[in-house]
């Protein structure tokens, strides 16, 4: 039976994130993956937020991901698309398919989860079962498939990435799915058109659902920065003190870095949803005690982290961590830093359960798992003295969902459904929990003060994913050297206003944390060369702006794959 009291407060924070995967030189999208996720997984993150109205929850949009939605809004209001997939979708087929066409369409559309978008559609998993059969004669096998075959795949490609509740809601899907076959430029025009009208619909829907008080808003540093690590390298070493670092000593002028990505992801987030953000989840939950200073100094009123960077900041204030209950359900403050910042975190064990767990599952037994998980917390916490408990579920709002069945559609329906039916759980928001546990007599508030805050991410509690290994940090050292010559080459004078405002763009983009993500031997690959290429290429890009030869190193790969993305990273970076 569910409990009555006490009450449980619960935040769930989606966090919706691709790195920019345009060429800014030319405008053109060297990946597909940001569209994909809007018409799967943001698409369908918004219907069940709007078919359960009395959950709430934050969602976070990083800045860039915004500006690359708002890109491809134009590319559909105009027809000039810079996409490539988009337009092979979109070809006529009057002249034959050219050579690189055929082996773009070929080398694309077969990246989708096969158990849960491949394999359930006959047609499609028949056009793999071709493809595969060709491939075993070798490359010149490949010539005998015709226009027609790779016209259904880039079709089919797309019809498999549409979310759940678009296939429920458009007859001209389910029209499509059921031929099969043989799709006429005509069907592919149309599935090009509601393609485009589901991603123009993504941010004005969640601007509705935030401006009906449903939702949050939140924001991540523009690019999606590791902000620590550009402030201080040496902040590696808070969780791993024997950490290896860039040869570069620090990342020049990192401050002034960081708060770019800060005053410019704040002016967006005003800018498209009308409002400024009440607060900030840094990119990959990184902290450290100078970001929360920055953070705090621009008037944000919270941002979030991972578990064990609490577990740590405990144990340092204390010797030794108490219960993970007895502080975890809580919100703090670092007085020290940013007195007006308060600091929550995520419960790490509930938020991998959806991330990783719950996909094997039925999603009514998932979803029942899960709220029973909530009630033995409030149970817990009844049985002793730490009063209402705040619990924070923080995950990625995209990249679980394709290895679940049908998108995530019945697990999220059914813990929606759940939790908008247990009126001792209380979803809300951060927001909203602020002004509650903030207002004059307002009893249970438990903000509790740390004297510092451990440096850190929500993956291992560290910054080991993105530095400490030869390849990681060669690929600070090469970003280290491009910010040293544009700072010399603008200091200089030798660029125009405008063309010093596009180089830090672009600078901006190398100094997303996604590259340094992939570096290393352990992850696959094909992801690691698509990554290492689209890194170097970007810091290439930069010198070019700069008017200066790019360095030969950038000429050679920085990292080889060989193993298996780090925790979990297939579900958490571009499929």
């Amino acid at each position: 039976m569910p409990i009555a009291a006490p009450a449980l407060d619960l935040v769930l924070v989606w966090h919706f994130h691709q790195p920019d995967y345009r060429d800014l030189a030319t405008g053109e999208f060297r990946l597909p993956w940001t569209y994909l996720h809007a018409l799967k997984d943001y698409s369908d993150m918004a219907w069940h937020l709007e078919h359960h109205p009395e959950v709430h929850a934050v969602v976070n949009f990083v800045p860039v991901l915004v500006d690359q939605l708002e890109d491809y809004a134009r590319q559909f209001e105009t027809g000039e698309l810079r996409d490539p997939l988009l337009r092979l979708l979109a070809r006529q087929s009057a002249a034959p398919l050219a050579a690189a066409e055929r082996t773009g369409i070929l080398e694309r559309c077969f990246h989708a989860n096969h158990y849960h978008m491949i394999r359930p559609f006959a047609a499609y998993r028949e056009l793999q079962e071709l493809f595969e059969l060709a491939a075993k004669h070798g490359n010149d096998a490949l010539v005998y498939l015709s226009d027609q075959y790779l016209y259904d795949l880039v079709t089919w490609f797309h019809l498999a990435w549409t979310g759940e509740t678009v296939r429920r809601e458009s007859e001209l899907v389910t029209r499509l799915m059921s031929t099969g076959r043989n799709f006429s430029e005509t069907d592919r025009g149309a599935l090009l058109g509601l393609i485009g009208d589901v991603v123009r619909g993504i941010v004005p829907r969640y601007r509705r659902l935030a401006e009906r008080g449903q939702i949050e808003l939140s924001a991540t540093p523009h690019y999606h920065p590791l902000a620590p690590l550009l402030l201080d390298f040496a902040s590696a070493r808070d969780a791993e003190p024997g950490a290896a670092l860039p040869r570069s000593p620090e990342y020049p002028g990192g401050r002034e870095r960081v708060a770019f990505h800060v005053d410019s992801a704040l002016a967006a987030h005003e800018r498209r949803f009308g409002t400024r953000p009440r607060g900030m989840w840094p990119a990959e939950g990184a902290v450290s005690g100078p970001l929360l200073r920055l953070l705090g100094e621009r008037g944000l009123a919270w941002t979030a982290s991972g578990e064990r960077v609490l577990a740590r900041s405990v144990a340092g204030a204390h010797g030794a961590a108490p219960a993970r209950g007895e502080y975890l359900y809580r919100a703090w403050r670092v007085p020290s830093v940013a007195p007006g910042l308060v600091c929550f975190f995520r419960d790490d064990r509930l938020s991998d359960l959806i991330g990783f767990e719950y996909k094997t599952w039925d999603g009514h037994d998932a979803a029942a798992n899960f709220v029973g998980e909530l009630e033995r917390i409030a149970s817990a916490a009844a049985a002793g003295t730490g009063g209402r408990p705040l619990v924070s579920v923080i995950l990625d709002g995209e990249n679980a969902w394709e290895w679940y069945a049908y998108n995530g559609y019945y697990f999220l329906d059914a813990l929606y459904a759940a939790l908008a039916q247990r009126p001792a759980i209380a979803t809300t928001t951060y927001a909203d929990w602020l002004e509650a546990a903030l207002a004059p007599g307002s009893p249970g508030a438990r903000i509790g003060e740390l004297p510092a805050i451990a440096a850190g991410s929500w993956v291992y509690g560290s910054f080991s994913t993105w530095i400490g290994s030869p390849d990681k940090n060669h690929a600070w050292d090469l970003l280290a050297a491009a910010k040293r010559c544009c700072d010399l080459v603008v200091a200089s004078g030798r660029l125009d206003e405008a063309r010093t405002r596009v180089a830090f763009d672009q600078l901006a983009t190398c100094e997303a944390s996604d590259w340094f993500w992939w570096f290393g031997d352990y992850n696959p690959v094909e992801a690691v060369a698509i990554f290492d290429r689209l890194y170097r290429e970007n810091l290439a890009r930069l010198y070019s702006l700069l008017n200066l030869p790019a360095p030969a190193e950038l000429a050679r790969p920085i990292s080889h794959g060989t193993g298996r993305p780090e925790a979990g990273g297939a579900m958490r970076r571009a499929s």
